[in-house]
């Protein structure tokens, strides 16, 4: 008894942490750009303590972590890395862009294995909404009192935080719960608000998927989604009449980018493909798209020597070859199909609204990142990582709303 008296709260207090951690980790992601402000690594303390803090509990535990097929995957893919950091060694940009895979592929370990075990899913998705919310709360003040010409908020590039904002919106859908529906609906008007001032078209695609397929999942009813568009009408015609020559300022600097980025964009992607012909198996190594940019280009862009290229899927598949680019897509693969499992073994319910939020939310990323080089952000990892812990809770009797919300108190 007395064993057992003192192993139960330290087990308790082991969860209260890693949860806190976990939850930490993916509301900070979207607003890192303020804790970068403040100091240039504080953004990377909450998911280094996480990682830690789990080692050691396993550890004590003598547990390994629960085998998916996205560990073997994320293992796989951290050998490639290596092997084609390795190869490229010498290379301007390789050890820093090797420093800055890594931690996300480790991440995306912990908390799967974590939102499988000890964290509530639900929390985690709170915590993502919660922390995108705050980041699209900044951007509006950027655009409001900074005087702004496109809302950028906690982010240095107005595309990243649209990427942030659009892939929250649909994870609301999940963590609607009675009296809550107006602190929600709060929190999707400044997502949807902050998004829409950043002028990100590939943004807008990206909202425009995610929303689809929660109304074609049927999560998402035809009555909210009106009043959204009603409510989203109301604001457009408020800011028209209210920052009428803002409004009109940031549409003529963004069609001015607009008409070179076609042109910039294109010139990346044609690189960024000749590198892969020339580099299938090792690609030119993590960061090499940058380093070597500017000779594949023929000193296309003079004024820009060492750009992203706009597209997360070239940019992969060059810098770490085939066999990464594949193992990289086997990451999202991984995600859709279990998540798609656990919507057709959950039934209707908590677990199918979440899987199906989980879902419409990595669309959004996909969708989005066809146009943004967005692998060196958190949400496509942890977005990931709860779609497998998902699967894996229903694969082990957590099926029913009932049995999970029991579980998530």
């Amino acid at each position: 008894m007395t064993t057992f008296a003192v192993v139960r709260p330290a087990l308790c207090g082991e969860r209260a942490l890693l949860r806190v951690l976990a939850c930490a980790t993916v509301a900070l992601a979207p607003v890192e750009g303020y804790l970068t402000a403040v100091h240039s690594q504080l953004g990377k303390v909450a998911p280094a303590v996480l990682t830690l803090t789990w080692l050691a509990v396993r550890i004590r535990q003598r547990r390994l972590p629960r085998p998916t097929p996205l560990h073997a995957v994320l293992a796989l893919l951290a050998v490639v890395l290596a092997a084609t950091a390795a190869r490229h060694s010498a290379g301007e940009f390789t050890a820093e862009y090797t420093v800055r895979w890594l931690p996300f592929l480790v991440v995306t370990a912990v908390l799967a294995d974590v939102a499988s075990r000890e964290v509530p899913i639900r929390w985690l998705l709170m915590a993502a909404a919660a922390g995108a919310t705050v980041a699209g709360a900044g951007a509006l003040f950027s655009l409001v009192a900074g005087g702004e010409a496109r809302a950028s908020g906690p982010q240095p590039d107005p595309n990243d935080l649209a990427y942030f904002l659009v892939a929250a919106v649909p994870l609301l859908a999940a963590l609607n719960r009675r009296g809550q529906g107006l602190a929600l609906t709060a929190a999707g008007v400044v997502l949807v608000a902050g998004a829409t001032a950043t002028f990100s078209r590939g943004g807008a695609l990206g909202l425009a998927a995610a929303v689809g397929w929660l109304v074609l999942r049927r999560v998402l009813p035809w009555r909210v989604l009106g009043a959204a568009a009603a409510a989203a009408a109301g604001l457009g015609l408020a800011a028209l009449l209210f920052a009428g020559p803002q409004l009109d300022r940031a549409l003529q600097e963004k069609s001015f980018i607009a008409a070179s980025n076609v042109d910039t964009r294109e010139l990346r992607w044609q690189a960024a493909a000749r590198m892969l012909t020339a580099h299938p198996v090792l690609g030119v190594g993590p960061g090499g798209f940058r380093e070597h940019y500017a000779a594949e280009s023929h000193d296309a862009e003079v004024d820009e020597q060492t750009p992203v290229a706009h597209n997360m899927y070239l940019e992969v598949a060059a810098e770490l070859g085939l066999p990464g680019f594949a193992l990289f897509a086997g990451v999202l693969t991984t995600a859709a199909v279990a998540s798609e499992r656990t919507v057709r073994r959950a039934g209707p319910g908590l677990r199918r609204t979440e899987a199906i939020a989980i879902q419409a939310s990595l669309l959004a990323v996909v969708v989005t990142s066809t146009f943004l080089s967005e692998q060196y952000y958190l949400p496509l990892w942890s977005l990931a990582a709860l779609a497998v812990a998902a699967g894996t809770r229903i694969r082990e009797g957590e099926g029913s709303a009932d049995a999970g919300a029991a579980r998530d108190q």
